[in-house]
């Protein structure tokens, strides 16, 4: 089975910045595309960015410039810097991946618990 764990969330001040990881575990062959999904209040989960295992990064365009995603294969980790926070950043962060359990190219998504991220005013 499957588990990604993120951690990093928190309680910060407008400006301030946090650093959300989420690290892969279990059977698995590889980890390929990895994404960081939110969701705020009454509101409609939305990607904020994704990176394949290749390097190639989508960050949701209005928060170009003040988030940006990384990942360490070895790790099976993937980070998601957010810089400058807003408090319309506040919402549960979530981390997901697209797994190859077996090494036959069939991919199942998976998903973590969320962390919550709160941006104070």
């Amino acid at each position: 089975q499957v588990q990604l764990v993120e951690s990093g969330g928190g309680l910060v001040q407008a400006g301030g910045s946090l650093r959300l990881s989420c690290v892969g575990s279990g059977s698995m062959f590889r980890i390929n595309d990895m994404y960081w999904y939110r969701q705020a209040p009454e509101k409609q989960r939305e990607l904020v960015a994704a990176e394949s295992r290749d390097g190639s990064i989508t960050v949701r365009a209005p928060l170009k410039g003040r988030f940006t995603i990384s990942r360490d294969n070895a790790k099976n980790t993937v980070y998601l810097q957010m810089n400058s926070l807003k408090p319309e950043d506040t919402a549960v962060y979530y981390c997901s991946a697209k797994v190859d359990i077996s090494g036959d190219g069939t991919l199942r998504q998976y998903w973590g618990q969320g962390t919550q991220v709160t941006v104070s005013s």
